[in-house]
């Protein structure tokens, strides 16, 4: 009996990415799934080499650098069935004409959030520690501080408030649940008993940003959240706490972070301001009460092959009839990253 040839498919991403999120092994493991050209990478649809690609295409592979999926693309892609997306949010991805075509759609945001609650697990740990402090003063001071000192360090007991339980705030909780740390959650989404089951007490924000040592975000870029922390907000933190931002900068008045941060009543871990780049004059570059770090807190390096693996046991899924381990739909994107 004859088999079915495999689907065609076809890449759209900036080709930058295309070795780090299909490196050699993953990319064989993808072409034994798909009739696809890895020479031919896609960021303009309107390209005649990607309009008639895109006439044969059943599965759409896209990433970091793709063009928007609307509906001029769908009308010259007959056969697509599939957006396999080897990233995290695909909010700029699709729109209107996408849902009522009845696509399918997965994303690799699951993936993507581990190596972001690794990150912000350290940063916890470490701020705990007051290492990053610590690390300034000993730079300056080139001797330890007396032992009577470290009174107000480490992390038996240290409150940790997480805003919001998306992909990447549920795999912390399961990473600080073994840790002796007192863990609380703000997600209006999440009710008691679910929170219990995450391992967190829920509170509201303000409640939750007054009872914490250290506050780290989760929550996603949409309208109801911009801002959420502003300068009344920020204002409840007790003096000596920490901020973690693995998220958006767009969550937190940024200005009123630098007054609170310039005054030295709290301190800071960011990985992600507004804007991005930071222009060269920010204060959060010189203030020694920031640990910043250029939005790397997501996958990058060889963690990028886990992004091009979700692609490719979604294939696998797909070509034996199962369902999509990881859909997107509609509804949930008014809610998430």
């Amino acid at each position: 009996m004859s088999q079915s040839p495999p689907p065609a498919a076809l890449i759209a991403m900036n080709p930058v990415h295309l070795r780090g999120l299909f490196p050699p092994p993953v990319m064989a493991r993808l072409r034994q799934l798909v009739d696809v050209d890895p020479g031919l990478v896609v960021q303009d649809f309107s390209d005649p080499a990607a309009t008639a690609a895109l006439g044969r295409a059943e599965v759409l592979i896209t990433g970091w650098g793709c063009p928007h999926i609307g509906a001029q693309v769908l009308e010259a892609a007959p056969r697509l069935r599939t957006v396999l997306h080897a990233a995290g949010s695909v909010r700029h991805l699709v729109g209107t004409p996408f849902w009522e075509r009845g696509l399918a759609l997965s994303s690799a945001a699951q993936a993507n959030a581990l190596p972001v609650a690794e990150y912000t697990l350290a940063a916890i740990l470490l701020a705990g520690k007051d290492a990053f402090g610590l690390r300034e003063r000993f730079r300056a001071e080139r001797a330890h501080p007396g032992p009577t000192e470290y009174a107000a360090v480490g992390n038996l007991g240290r409150r940790v408030g997480l805003i919001g339980a998306s992909r990447v705030g549920r795999r912390l909780l399961e990473l600080l649940r073994p840790l002796d740390l007192s863990v609380s959650l703000y997600d209006p989404y999440v009710d008691a008993a679910e929170a219990a089951e995450l391992g967190a007490v829920p509170l509201p924000l303000d409640e939750l940003l007054r009872t914490s040592d250290i506050v780290s975000v989760h929550a996603p870029d949409i309208p109801q959240t911009r801002r959420m922390l502003d300068r009344e907000r920020l204002a409840l933190i007790p003096d000596g706490g920490v901020l973690i931002n693995t998220s958006r900068g767009a969550l937190v008045d940024q200005a009123a972070l630098v007054e609170e941060l310039t005054r030295g009543r709290l301190s800071a871990v960011l990985d992600v301001t507004e804007p991005e780049p930071l222009p060269a004059d920010s204060p959060l570059f010189s203030l020694p009460n920031v640990f910043l770090t250029p939005h790397i807190a997501g996958s990058l390096g060889n963690e990028l092959a886990r992004l091009g693996g979700t692609v490719v046991e979604e294939l696998e899924r797909l070509t034996t009839g199962r369902p999509l381990a990881y859909p997107v739909h509609r509804a949930g994107l008014a809610t998430s990253a």
